[in-house]
């Protein structure tokens, strides 16, 4: 299946975080970088799941690290990356994927809720970038990629702590990029449209939604994994070199 993914040989022997790896978006950026040959770590609280994962990375000849960890545990986060230094080396490609899109009616939202939200959605992307930064200085460069949504951008409604908090992915996004571009660390936001994960299908796809969905977006088909995988991909390459402080949606023409 990935005959027709191009490779870039400025990541092979790459050491390579993703956070949230263990399945939908995160598992397929995990299998992609496998491709490119780079050691690569991911964290995850879904073992089960995460183990078939890096079992299945390690059949096809690549290498997979699972690290179980509750990102939103920032101390448990920081020393979880420094024991993936510790086994492939300082991290010079974080993807920070980890987040999760429940929704959420306003009348019901409470502070601990809007915390709790904010924490699994945004906060540890902060923390683990600062986290892997100065390995990233020591080893003249590398590249953090933040993922965001389109669902603020579209102006969804049903779960305003996801949408807020993604929306602020962008502003981290160039508040770094700025920070850390004299170390040669480039930092982008890659911000995915309604892309078919099987959480995804199981939950909300229902055939007016996805009558809805192919009204709206120019490209008449759904986007999986795939799609999303090779961007990141993309831009965590030298092939990239020139990008940074930019959010780069890949929606199928929706917006």
């Amino acid at each position: 299946m990935y005959e027709d993914v191009a490779t870039y040989p400025s990541l092979a022997a790459r050491s390579v975080l993703v956070t949230g790896g263990g399945s939908g978006i995160g598992a397929e950026i995990v299998r992609n970088f496998a491709h490119q040959k780079a050691r690569v770590a991911f964290i995850d609280i879904d073992e089960g799941a995460s183990v078939a994962l890096a079992d299945e990375v390690a059949g096809r000849g690549g290498t997979a690290r699972f690290y179980n960890c509750d990102l939103t545990d920032i101390a448990a986060l920081r020393a979880t990356i420094d024991r993936v230094a510790a086994d492939q080396g300082p991290v010079t490609v974080l993807i920070n994927n980890a987040a999760n899109d429940q929704r959420h009616p306003m009348d019901e939202v409470t502070p601990e809720y809007w915390d709790e939200r904010f924490a699994v959605n945004l906060k540890h992307q902060f923390f683990a970038a600062q986290a892997v930064a100065p390995g990233m200085k020591a080893a003249g460069g590398g590249a953090i990629v933040n993922m965001g949504s389109t669902s603020w951008m579209v102006g969804q409604g049903g779960m305003p702590c996801y949408t807020s908090s993604k929306s602020a992915v962008l502003g981290l996004t160039r508040a770094l990029a700025r920070d850390l571009g004299p170390d040669d660390i480039r930092v982008v936001s890659v911000v995915p449209g309604w892309t078919m994960t099987q959480r995804q299908i199981d939950n909300w796809l229902t055939p007016e939604a996805e009558a809805d969905l192919m009204k709206a977006q120019c490209l008449k088909r759904k986007l999986y994994p795939q799609d999303i995988a090779r961007v990141v991909t993309f831009f965590a390459s030298e092939e990239a070199r020139g990008c940074t402080s930019q959010a780069y949606v890949v929606d199928a023409g929706w917006l």
